[in-house]
């Protein structure tokens, strides 16, 4: 069921829907959120069960602002408020110490918390209305299919769930891929998954160099080694690898889709063609749009171009690792 995200109606009663413990998709700036109100359990088991999703695979709470936030946290350490201040609301989620007996299903558990405002205006309309008829946050992971390609408008949404679940239309996702997550819960910022932002920029924000994950960090969301894949068969490769397994493809190759920089369309029969954009934020906004729309070719394989070095594409390399690896 397709709602006008700019109805306020649509919002009152994805609010009201929430607030009773049903799931309601909704738009963020990064991807769609397929969520239920954080402080039931009961609510939340139904996104794990509807997206196949393991329930030791902790969720991200979405808040309305900082106060939102203090609701579910047992405390800010210093270097969270710093990112909060600078990045909320946008693509950012700070995971800190959990407030104990809260949201224990969304945190699966752990006794830590991601929490994340989000700037999409219908999530943060929804996000305040909830809040009005006593929900707290909404605990929200991208709504799709556990594992798989992860949604930027409501059309993605209804392909993966059908047309029962409630879902708020926005548009098409600003960003397109999730948010960077970073660790504040020792105190130390441990950067657990890129996102848009350059590690450069939370490092600015957090006045101290980021950390690398160890064995002791908590569970966090999209950080499995296999992750956001397409139906077909993903491959990364080189461009010079890229070129040369185009060259030697013969006259009648195996149907295949490339999607690349400095690859020309119309390089062999057979062959789907989509370009890369050079830009690492536009190649963010359509990479899973375009993974999705080469899943329509009903192509058994997708060779993608590796991405160029540089921190500003640590997000998009990310996400395409992952698809890959699975």
């Amino acid at each position: 069921m397709r709602l006008d995200g700019l109805d306020a109606a649509a919002i009152d009663q994805g609010a009201a829907l929430i607030a009773a413990g049903e799931l309601v998709a909704f738009p963020t700036e990064t991807v769609y959120g397929l969520g239920a109100r954080a402080d039931s359990d009961e609510a939340v088991a139904k996104i794990f069960a509807l997206k196949g999703r393991p329930t030791g695979h902790p969720l991200i709470v979405h808040v309305a602002d900082r106060a939102g936030a203090e609701r579910f946290a047992a405390t800010l350490a210093p270097v969270a408020v710093r990112l909060v201040d600078a990045f909320w609301p946008g693509p950012l989620t700070v995971i800190v110490a959990r407030r104990p007996g809260v949201a224990d299903a969304a945190a699966a558990g752990q006794g830590t918390i991601g929490l994340r405002c989000p700037a999409h205006p219908v999530a943060h309309a929804l996000l305040a209305k909830a809040a009005e008829v006593g929900v707290p946050g909404i605990a929200a992971p991208s709504a799709n299919r556990f594992g798989r390609v992860s949604a930027t408008t409501a059309a993605h949404v209804g392909e993966e769930f059908g047309d029962a679940l409630p879902v708020l239309d926005g548009g098409a996702s600003r960003i397109g891929i999730e948010s960077a997550i970073v660790d504040c819960s020792t105190g130390r910022p441990v950067l657990l998954r890129p996102g848009i932002l350059t590690p450069g920029q939370i490092e600015e924000a957090a006045g101290e160099p980021l950390h690398d994950p160890d064995a002791a960090a908590p569970r966090a969301p999209g950080t499995l080694a296999a992750h956001y894949a397409p139906t077909a068969k993903l491959r990364v490769m080189t461009t010079d690898m890229l070129r040369t397994a185009l060259q030697v493809l013969g006259a009648e190759p195996l149907r295949l889709a490339v999607y690349s920089r400095s690859i020309p369309s119309g390089v062999a029969p057979g062959v789907v063609h989509r370009r890369m954009p050079a830009r690492p934020e536009q190649a963010a906004h359509e990479l899973f749009s375009i993974l999705r729309e080469l899943d329509r070719e009903g192509v058994p394989l997708i060779w993608v171009e590796e991405p160029p070095p540089g921190p500003e594409w640590d997000g998009v390399r990310d996400r395409l690792g992952r698809a890959a690896a699975s």
